[in-house]
């Protein structure tokens, strides 16, 4: 049945599911996991009432559908085998045969390996028609059942490929006949390394891997030597062209021919003197860069360079490097302003000279700036740059010191919440802060907070709220005293870091007031002895 709201507005349809107390614990899971990882999974939305045992499921038809087949079968791994049609027609199913000798490998201690795969992919896993240890024989087989988006499970199997690749080598890559690469749609390219290239391509701790996937879109993986690139057509193109380069490095200097002409690079000029500063020692600060915002960087050759201004009639050098950075938009202009501020810091001004205050009024992704003085720059920082960073998460924009000069990045509604999130710190070191459109937002939590409790709750110069917004993501502070509470206003463009956090500073109020109370009964208790004393003198 469909239902409105007060605007008439058409409301998601609901299915009432009856459900028992014992699998009402395993629906919920730990913490509440398991029912959003099956709300994830199925794109529905999912209440469970513990009272009444039953379960609504919110969305479209196919949302609730798969929702319920999902609940379904977990309720099922509760009592027994589940039981796996491989006839699926939802399209959301991929099915993995796992050797029995890697059953344990795969699962992990209590499940682990299977759950953070689920994690990184949103995914839903779990063995259908298991038999047990105790009936395996080599050479069997379990099926492993993976529920989700298309993309979603194509990471999740490559994952369990590589795991059982790695307990069974050959399992898969011997005699698995790879599908023609798919031109037009989703697909997948392969790629066989020699032994000595894989740990390159790999990187310490699969840095390198994840650097190729995040920043080319595409799904990168190696089982055994193969690489598994996954996505697009144009991501698996962008996949191989990076990991040809990866390899061009160690045999010389490499330049991207046609570079200007691409839509997925950035570039760079650093000043020669500071090519050491930005890069770091072995690589570790640009490795840093990468990591953070999911690129693809390296220095162009200075010598090719030489020659592409020869050809091009220009004999003027100026002294700078170029730094070309791979990746999508937003990933690289973080990387960007990442590199800028290290060499302003080197070379004061080479970037910010004559910058001015600016604001676009673009309403796709576009940069703002913001100059600061030394004191208003220090306070927006904070200690190792944890202020900057907060402002950035909670506003959900790229935020960057490049000396004195804020950048502010993303559309424009994530640059209006970064502006007024700078504004509203910069004057806290006046006083007290009030917000005029307070109702009006969609961004903000208000918590109030008992006036006593609010010493507690905000901590030892803000220590106590510094760790609330450092744990959810959020920017908060306490608006001036109005009545018998303080309002604790917590900001994010993310409506579940804003629970998270007034989750923690309710938290912190029970704490203060259980203290309170234990005080008040110690208190008491002494009370009542000296009157007893008294009572006693009296009558002796």
């Amino acid at each position: 049945m469909c239902s409105s709201d007060l605007y008439g507005q058409a409301m998601p349809e609901v299915d009432v599911l009856k459900i028992t107390n014992e699998d009402a614990a395993f629906v919920l899971g730990k913490n509440g996991k398991t029912k959003e990882k099956i709300a994830r999974v199925s794109g529905a939305d999912l209440d469970l009432y513990e009272h009444s045992l039953t379960l609504e499921i919110r969305g479209n038809d196919d949302e609730r559908k798969r929702a319920k087949k999902y609940v379904e079968c977990v309720m099922a791994q509760r009592v027994g085998p589940v039981t796996i049609d491989d006839n699926n027609s939802d399209d959301d199913l991929t099915v993995i045969q796992v050797p029995s000798e890697a059953v344990g490998f795969v699962t992990g201690s209590q499940g682990n390996f299977l759950r953070q795969v689920e994690e990184e992919w949103g995914t839903l896993m779990f063995f259908a028609d298991f038999r047990g240890r105790g009936e395996r024989h080599e050479g069997d087989t379990e099926k492993l059942a993976i529920f989700g988006r298309t993309r979603s499970r194509r990471g999740a199997e490559l994952k369990v490929m590589a795991a059982v690749e790695t307990k069974v080598p050959g399992y898969f890559t011997d005699r698995m006949s790879i599908p023609e690469d798919d031109k037009d749609g989703f697909g997948t390219r392969t790629l066989v390394l020699k032994p000595e290239e894989l740990s390159y391509a790999l990187g310490k701790k699969g840095m390198t891997r994840k650097k190729l996937a995040r920043s080319s879109g595409c799904i990168v993986e190696y089982v055994g030597y193969t690489v598994f690139m996954s996505g697009a057509p144009e991501e698996r193109t962008r996949a191989k062209e990076y990991l040809d380069w990866l390899f061009d490095q160690l045999r010389g200097p490499v330049y991207v021919d046609n570079w200007e002409e691409r839509d997925d690079v950035t570039m760079v000029d650093v000043p020669r003197d500071c090519v050491g500063y930005v890069t770091g020692a072995r690589r570790a600060t640009l490795g840093k860069i990468e990591e953070e915002w999911g690129t693809l960087m390296f220095f162009m050759s200075t010598q090719m360079r030489a020659k592409e201004r020869e050809q091009s009639g220009r004999r003027d050098f100026d002294g700078s490097e170029k730094l070309i950075i791979f990746g999508d938009k937003r990933g690289r202009r973080g990387a960007e302003l990442k590199c800028m501020s290290a060499v302003e810091t080197k070379r004061p001004g080479y970037f910010t000279r004559g910058i001015e205050k600016h604001t676009s009024e673009k309403e796709g992704f576009a940069s703002d700036t913001y100059p600061m003085d030394e004191s208003e720059l220090s306070y927006a920082l904070g200690k190792d740059g944890t202020t900057r960073r907060k402002l950035a998460r909670a506003s959900g924009c790229i935020m960057e010191y490049v000396g004195q000069v804020a950048f502010i990045c993303g559309t424009i509604e994530e640059r209006t919440r970064a502006r007024t999130y700078l504004k509203w710190l910069l004057k806290q070191r006046a006083g007290s802060v009030y917000v005029d459109d307070l109702h009006d937002r969609d961004d903000v939590t208000i918590v109030p907070v008992p006036r006593e409790a609010i010493g507690y709750v905000t901590g030892n110069r803000g220590s106590s709220l510094r760790q609330v917004e450092e744990d959810s993501g959020t920017f908060c502070f306490v608006e001036g005293g109005r009545g018998e509470s303080e309002q604790l206003l917590i900001f994010g463009h993310k409506k579940a870091d804003r629970e998270v956090a007034e989750r923690l500073v309710n938290n912190l109020i029970n704490e203060k007031n259980r203290d309170d109370d234990r005080g008040r009964d110690r208190y008491d208790d002494r009370y009542d002895d000296r009157r007893r004393d008294r009572d006693y003198d009296r009558r002796y």
